[in-house]
């Protein structure tokens, strides 16, 4: 609870990466704008991008086929299709200042 108080005042980051997770597939142009934006994002603690191909798994094929990209922040689902680096540092910022 003090951590979490402390990480809410800016005084105790982080030390390790946040995972983020795409789930994509090949030839997604829209993938390709997402990983681009990531890329030029300026935040802190750093992050981690795990890419994952929806078609290498038949539940997530079902389930992510009509909107990818998906992205993941830290397990919870952040962003469907488009963001612009400045939603996603903002939303970034919020689900890493509320984590336990």
């Amino acid at each position: 609870m003090i951590r979490r108080a402390l990480r809410r005042l800016g005084l105790a980051p982080r030390s390790a990466p946040i995972e983020l997770v795409l789930y994509s597939r090949p030839g997604c142009h829209l993938c390709e704008e997402m990983k681009a934006e990531l890329a030029r994002a300026r935040v802190r603690p750093s992050f981690l991008l795990r890419e994952v191909d929806i078609e290498t798994d038949a539940d997530l094929l079902e389930r992510h086929q009509r909107s990818i990209p998906v992205l993941e922040i830290a397990g919870r689902t952040a962003f469907k299709g488009r963001l612009t680096v400045r939603d996603f540092e903002r939303k970034y910022h919020r689900i890493v200042r509320d984590a336990p």
